[in-house]
């Protein structure tokens, strides 16, 4: 995996001052399919600085990855600069592969928990398995989400392709991975809960530095 830093700002005392995002994911925030300007986290680092926030975006989301796979590279992806918040966006691929949600709850109950153990707030973004797994499954894949996002100081949103998912207007050819526009609208309706995130990374940051 590459780790890429997007720092949306040239001055080199904000370099400094900003706070560090983990985005640990797969292909839906690695941009898949797309121009790197049109991807998720191109375009939430410009939405984000549009709003006065300089953050420093640090690339851990690799496509075809699995909860076990974002599990096992997360000491890897922690190794480097000091992370301030993470935005974990896993479980696309155990749905597709009709992987057991109870192993899927483990690897990322692991995950929340090495990040809580560091104080690192978190964003967890849900998702939905394919519909022709069945009511059962869909029911007990999106329980693991709904039960994980009541953990204390982790930030939830239910769904990540809400109001994108199953309309090909914001969808590549595939049907799966949001286009440019979808994308756009993605990041749109994501951005106050990752405004709350950063505000607290923020916070705890400035916190440290007393």
């Amino acid at each position: 995996m590459l780790a890429l830093s997007l720092l949306m700002s040239t001055r080199p005392a904000a370099a400094a001052e900003a706070p560090s995002l983990l985005v640990l994911g797969d292909s839906l925030t690695a941009g898949y399919g797309l121009a790197q300007a049109d991807g998720f986290q191109a375009r939430l680092a410009a939405a984000l600085a549009a709003r006065g926030l300089t953050v420093r975006l640090i690339d851990a989301a690799v496509s075809g990855d699995t909860a076990a796979g974002g599990r096992a590279r997360l000491e890897w992806s922690l190794a480097g600069a000091p992370v301030n918040a993470a935005i974990v966006e896993l479980g696309a691929n155990d749905g597709l592969r009709g992987s057991d949600p109870r192993q899927m709850e483990a690897n990322l109950a692991a995950i929340l928990d090495a990040l809580a153990a560091r104080r690192i707030p978190v964003l967890l973004t849900g998702m939905y398995p394919p519909p022709n797994m069945g009511a059962a499954y869909t029911a007990e894949f999106r329980a693991v989400f709904d039960r994980l996002g009541q953990r204390p100081g982790v930030i939830y949103d239910p769904f990540l392709l809400e109001g994108v998912a199953g309309d090909p207007a914001l969808n590549q050819l595939d049907g799966i991975h949001p286009n440019a526009e979808g994308v756009r609208r993605e990041v749109a309706r994501l951005l106050p809960a990752v405004e709350r995130l950063v505000r607290k990374a923020q916070a705890a940051k400035a916190a440290t530095t007393l």
